[in-house]
């Protein structure tokens, strides 16, 4: 088994390692929910400190012009489209996952009824996030569908002749699970159906290529594994084989084609900008920007195999680490992620049936930050950008010794928060 010299030398001979440099990183805190929420950018407060009291204090509203905040979706986007498989000009940020999910699930919808108006099933996995589970339930019913879920082996044998789309998140956030992506909607297109994948635990954290598994429709969050903030704008892509074919729901006047001509009637802009809707969060957007160039700063250190490719590889080295710890050291954990690599997202998911929540919060008061989903998942996300062999680890040998020591048990680690 891996000592903690072992994961000490790992962390010396890191390429990466310089990443971290990146990142405001508090004291004493392994932080073990990049997943969830990543943490900040040093570039992100001076950033922001500039579009304030510069571009918005002194420039007014002169710097929609001379500074291109106008652009700012489109030109994080073309960022963002590098860790996704998306060229450029093909994807833009804007709004948040579950409104760009009602906007392209609206759009395949709509694609499929021109189509082939007898496809009426929605098909998406059981455990698949709530927010798309709950749009899709929405556009159900607006749109006669039937909204049909599974599970994830079952999706394949579902697929048939009454099928218009099916709607996943590639990684799982409560397991981990990784489906393969190109495989699914290869199998969706040979029965006729469109794809939308969530990308919000896949980009910044595993390599994804939209446009080699020739997925349809994509979405994605900014402030996981990009950095961009709590709350931070999403983002869109649509094939550009669909992208003009119709509009998407939420006709605002930024992605008009001329929204400055002030016409009473809505004509789409070309290709993806027709996919944003209201003014864009010029704020939000110029951290996330920050948050997204972090990501991309892996690139000069991966040896030339690519940001993506080189952070995929640490980012299993440790999640190997800290499952195999756990599984050798706590027992009454289960293991939920998948343990074959090419079926895990860069976190490692855990279960008890009675404990989960008060472990995380004993773990939360040591200063290890993990997460809790109901109804017994222990989550523990790992960002290659900031964390350290050494960090996976410690944390597994903290999550030892609060199993070990009962002191979970302490009355005020099973009083639930608001945010779990």
């Amino acid at each position: 088994m891996m000592t903690r010299d072992d994961a000490l030398s790992l962390d010396a001979t890191d390429p990466l390692a310089p990443l971290r440099e990146q990142f405001t990183l508090p004291p004493g805190v392994l932080y073990l929910d990049g997943n969830s929420l990543g943490v900040l950018p040093k570039a992100t407060a001076e950033r922001l400190q500039q579009v304030v009291t510069q571009e918005w204090g002194t420039g007014l509203i002169r710097s929609w012009n001379s500074v291109g905040w106008m652009d700012l979706p489109q030109r994080v986007g073309d960022k963002i489209a590098r860790l996704v498989g998306a060229g450029p000009g093909e994807l833009v940020v804007a709004d948040s996952t579950s409104v760009n999910l009602f906007k392209v699930l609206s759009a395949a919808l709509s694609a499929v009824a021109a189509d082939a108006p007898q496809r009426r099933v929605m098909l998406s996995e059981r455990s698949n996030f709530p927010t798309d589970l709950y749009i899709a339930e929405s556009l159900a019913r607006q749109h006669g569908c039937e909204l049909v879920l599974a599970e994830a082996e079952e999706l394949p044998g579902l697929l048939d002749e009454r099928t218009a789309v099916m709607m996943l998140t590639h990684v799982n956030y409560r397991t981990g699970r990784m489906h393969d992506m190109a495989a699914l909607t290869a199998a969706a297109h040979a029965a006729g159906a469109l794809t939308v994948w969530d990308l919000a635990h896949s980009a910044g954290a595993v390599p994804v290529d939209l446009k080699r598994a020739d997925a349809d429709y994509a979405v994605g969050c900014g402030y996981k594994y990009l950095n961009g903030g709590p709350g931070a704008p999403a983002f869109v892509w649509v094939h550009p084989r669909h992208v003009e074919r119709f509009w998407q729901p939420l006709a605002g006047w930024i992605g008009h084609a001329a929204p400055f001509e002030f016409t009473p009637g809505y004509r789409p802009a070309a290709g993806i900008a027709r996919y944003l809707c209201g003014t864009p969060a010029v704020l939000s957007l110029a951290a996330l920007e920050c948050g997204v160039d972090a990501v991309l700063a892996a690139e000069p250190l991966s040896g030339g195999r690519g940001a993506m490719t080189a952070l995929r590889e640490k980012s299993l080295a440790l999640t190997r680490l800290f499952a195999g710890r756990v599984a050798a050291t706590c027992p009454q954990l289960s293991l939920v992620s998948p343990s074959d690599d090419a079926r895990r997202g860069s976190q490692v998911c855990l279960a008890h049936p009675e404990i989960g929540y008060p472990v995380i919060q004993a773990l939360i008061a040591r200063g290890v930050i993990g997460d809790f989903r109901s109804p017994d998942i222990l989550r523990f996300g790992f960002t290659p950008l900031y964390l350290r062999f050494v960090d996976a680890w410690d944390a597994a040998e903290h999550l030892r010794e609060v199993l070990a020591t009962g002191e979970w048990q302490a009355p005020e680690f099973s009083r639930r928060h608001a945010v779990t």
